[in-house]
């Protein structure tokens, strides 16, 4: 910090009860490169409901002297409200950190959203501090989603809920770890999907497309990777019978190392999300050299420079099949250079000093 004052190292606790995907890498690599000192206590990523609704007791009966730490941050898989009643004057500032919300947050077919969960988050940010997002576009769906729900309260209607939220709330980007760029590809294309294999990132339409190109007679390969907290879905399970000879890596790669050895062979990474507020894998991808073919929609156009959205973002299945069959039947991979320096911003070393002043202004 040459040239600026020397800012002084805070203790800070964070607090994830849902540490695995997204919310790991965020926790992770905020530990890692905060100047700060980061407390990281976890619970693993299983069981979101009974996370949000039972987290904050198993806090409040581990950590014994909460008003040690200078700072609190947590993230949306707890009830920070619960949380606060049980330690009362012992809770430090508190950071609230949104990977995602229960307003906005897309229920699968057949289900209705829980409008407990959603009040979860919206009394959780009420009693925080400073409350941040990881996009603009899922800032803005939280505010517009709870402005709709707030509707739906039949009398006393609390609407100064949304003003008092947004008074208090930034965006920040998370933090990406960007692999090393590649020497070669495969020379057979390779496919990627790095997602969550669930429901909200659509992969029967992801699957579809690759069956239309598989048709044509185009010579590629798959890798499945992404990370799967249930049983698997019966995409993937129908995807490895009818792509057996064409699949070249099934199911979650733990050793970063070698998640990040896949990202380097691959040509393109799809994504077919009916939720993402931010996109880590993709830029993941992105960094380690392949073409994205992502949605118009969601995060998506916010993490792509304009002048690269006619060449990226599409709009329909066809328009992805179309796209990705020119990407698979070129003669080369596509150059993304231009790109890989576009995503460069989301390193962690290019976010971290925003990280590290809001913890500096909470918990002073």
């Amino acid at each position: 910090m040459s040239g600026t004052r020397r800012r002084r190292s805070f203790d800070v606790l964070f607090l994830e009860p849902f540490y695995g995907g997204s919310h790991r890498s965020f926790a992770d690599g905020l530990k890692e490169h905060s100047a700060h000192r980061i407390d990281l206590k976890t619970m693993p990523a299983r069981f979101w409901k009974w996370r949000m609704r039972g987290a904050a007791l198993h806090y409040f009966d581990r950590i014994a002297r909460p008003e040690r730490y200078d700072a609190l941050i947590c993230t949306d898989m707890m009830s920070v409200a619960d949380l606060a009643g049980l330690w009362r004057n012992r809770m430090p500032p508190v950071i609230l950190y949104f990977h995602e919300n229960q307003l906005s947050y897309p229920v699968p077919s057949g289900e209705r959203i829980d409008y407990h969960f959603a009040f979860t988050n919206l009394t959780g940010a009420l009693v925080s501090d400073r409350v941040v997002f990881n996009s603009n576009f899922h800032m803005e769906s939280f505010f517009s989603s709870a402005t709709r729900f707030l509707r739906r309260l039949p009398e006393f209607r609390p609407a100064w809920t949304v003003d008092a939220i947004r008074a208090k709330s930034r965006v920040i980007y998370p933090g990406c770890r960007l692999p090393a760029a590649p020497h070669s590809k495969d020379a057979t294309p390779l496919v990627i999907w790095n997602h969550r294999w669930e429901f909200d990132k659509s992969p029967e339409v992801f699957f579809d497309a690759v069956d239309r190109i598989a048709s044509g007679g185009a010579d590629f390969r798959l890798a499945l990777l992404g990370e799967n907290f249930q049983a698997v879905p019966k995409p993937f399970l129908d995807a490895r019978r009818r792509f057996a000879d064409r699949i070249v890596r099934y199911g979650y790669v733990e050793d970063r190392t070698e998640y990040c050895d896949w990202l380097r062979r691959g040509w393109v990474v799809v994504s077919t999300a009916i939720q993402e507020n931010f996109g880590i894998s993709v830029v993941e991808a992105v960094g380690a050299g392949c073409r994205p073919l992502l949605p118009n929609r969601l995060s998506y156009p916010e993490i792509i420079p304009e002048s690269r959205h006619d060449s990226v973002l599409y709009e329909n299945t066809d328009e992805l099949t179309g796209m990705l069959e020119s990407i698979l039947t070129a003669p080369a991979p596509p150059d993304v250079e231009e790109l890989r320096r576009h995503v460069a911003r989301f390193s962690w070393e290019e976010v971290i000093e925003s990280y590290d002043a809001l913890i500096d202004e909470v918990a002073r």
